[in-house]
């Protein structure tokens, strides 16, 4: 799907959306200024798309006690594609790892952590991230505050 596809009202859908999923399709009419079964048929239609690709609910980390965040990057031993398969594989298996990039730069991905506390993540480190696949070394940066955590804006 390609950017230009997309109308404004569309985009109106996206933003609406990504700010309230659980929003009604009465409501999100009115606030787009379209009628309820267009309205209905658009978001549809963005789902088959791919725009939209699922709704879940938002939990808070540190209401869950999971306050502690650490981004890691990781050096690989190899780049191959291989390699990086093996990588990505055994990344996806750790729940603590709340995202990984491949980065294009010094080191190769760039890992972010959440934990509890400095204890949990040293555990992370040591028995999981550590022993990942064509690892050769790591760093780690703490983050003392999230100032923005999404793509609209929202601040804890």
């Amino acid at each position: 799907m390609d950017i230009s596809e997309l109308d404004a009202f569309d985009r109106a859908i996206l933003q609406v959306m990504g700010q309230d999923g659980r929003i009604s399709i009465t409501e999100l009419s009115k606030r787009i200024g379209l009628s309820k079964s267009p309205t209905q048929a658009r978001l549809r239609r963005l789902e088959q798309l791919g725009a939209i690709q699922g709704y879940r609910a938002l939990l808070d980390p540190i209401k869950l006690g999971l306050d502690h965040i650490a981004f890691v990057e990781v050096k690989l031993t190899q780049t191959r594609e291989a390699a990086l398969a093996a990588f990505n594989g055994a990344v996806a298996k750790i729940p603590e790892i709340e995202q990984a990039h491949l980065i294009a730069g010094n080191f190769d991905y760039l890992l972010k952590v959440r934990t509890a506390n400095m204890r949990d993540y040293r555990r992370v480190l040591a028995e999981k991230i550590s022993t990942l696949p064509h690892v050769a070394a790591t760093s780690t940066y703490v983050a003392m505050q999230a100032v923005k955590e999404n793509a609209f804006g929202t601040v804890t």
